[in-house]
């Protein structure tokens, strides 16, 4: 059984580090330089981030006259500085400005909400109506977006690598779903456990995205970040669920390293054992399942990804073989022994992980 032991925040990118660190070393000095600035401050920021754990995080606790099932958003403007929040620039209900940037984060955090909410009936993040505080245009050129453990960030990128980070609904479902995270199976970020992280975050990013444009399985892309790449990178995403490692393919930002079968996992030191790496293969095992069963994928097959981070069993070191196994029996006790065990059997036998 997960019990927990208590929260442990962590500080999630969308950008791995690994593809950060290849931009640090790009002939263009301007590109390169951005890129560190970028390292740079992603390592002050989780660096406050485990002070944060340490002393403990701010209480956040939803204002009174919020109601139950309702989202409360609050976005705010860094102006480029770092010093979070920011200034207070839209709160709920709040007509649209003309800042595109903070209606794109508006939105995205209620698109996000409205999904959890309408398709497992969970209220915000945590479940009890958590709200959700977004910080926009922080730094200069600063190429990411995170998840700090109580907030998001998003950077304006930098016009030439990447574009504003609040383009990609995905992009803001998968931080803020690293929330849930943190408040359900609190999967430690390292390994495969680490992996499995991302690959949630992935896999409702997505979810989120299909469920705003009301998708089917068929009818997506698969991509996660999709529109963030500048015109002149030779990509389409950060991350192709439908075929990993196809993503970009750039002079500048290499080659997309992610594996779609274990036949082709990456050992690695960096990013922290390579989270955003192997993650590839859960995700890409969660699109064979969800396009077998086709229709909505975050009705039957998304359920079953829910059930499974929810339902208390998953430990927080687990690896990619404990997390199939408990797909399977969250697909029997929700769906009996019908096609959805059957597909998501065969899903993980395909990306070559055992599961029972």
């Amino acid at each position: 059984m997960n019990t927990n032991g208590g929260f442990q925040p962590v500080f999630c990118t969308i950008v791995p580090p690994h593809l950060l660190d290849r931009l640090a070393r790009a002939e263009n000095s301007t590109v390169a330089d951005r890129a560190r600035r970028t390292l740079r401050r992603d390592a002050a920021e989780r660096t406050q981030r485990r002070l944060t754990t340490v002393v403990g995080a701010r209480a956040v606790a939803a204002p009174a006259a919020a109601e139950a099932g309702k989202p409360h958003r609050t976005i705010y403007d860094l102006q480029h500085g770092t010093d979070l929040p920011g200034t207070k620039v839209r709160g709920e209900g709040d007509e649209p400005g003309k800042d595109a940037t903070v209606n794109r984060a508006y939105a995205g955090l209620g698109a996000t909400f409205e999904m959890l909410l309408t398709a497992y009936g969970r209220d915000s993040i945590d479940g009890s109506g958590l709200p959700l505080d977004a910080s926009v245009h922080y730094d200069r050129d600063y190429g990411n977006a995170f998840w700090n453990g109580e907030q998001m960030v998003f950077g304006d990128g930098d016009g030439e690598i990447f574009l504003d980070f609040t383009v990609a609904i995905d992009v803001i479902g998968h931080e803020l779903v690293h929330g849930v995270t943190q408040y359900t199976a609190n999967l430690e970020y390292f390994g495969q456990s680490g992996a499995l992280n991302e690959s949630v975050s992935d896999v409702f990013g997505s979810l989120i995205k299909q469920y705003s444009k009301d998708q089917t399985a068929e009818q997506a892309d698969w991509l996660i970040g999709e529109g963030l790449l500048g015109p002149d990178v030779t990509g389409t995403a950060l991350r192709s669920m439908k075929a990993p490692g196809t993503a970009y393919d750039d002079d500048v930002l290499g080659k997309d390293p992610q594996p779609a079968t274990m036949d082709d996992y990456v050992h690695t030191g960096q990013d922290n054992g390579g989270v955003h790496i192997n993650s590839g293969i859960p995700n890409h095992a969660f699109y064979l399942f969800a396009t077998a069963l086709g229709g909505k994928a975050w009705e039957r097959a998304g359920q079953v990804w829910y059930d499974t981070l929810t339902g208390g069993e998953l430990t927080q070191t687990a690896e990619f073989e404990e997390f199939a196994g408990l797909t399977l029996a969250a697909a029997r006790a929700r769906y009996g022994n019908g096609e959805e065990l059957d597909a998501v059997s065969k899903a993980w036998e395909q990306v070559g992980v055992p599961a029972q």
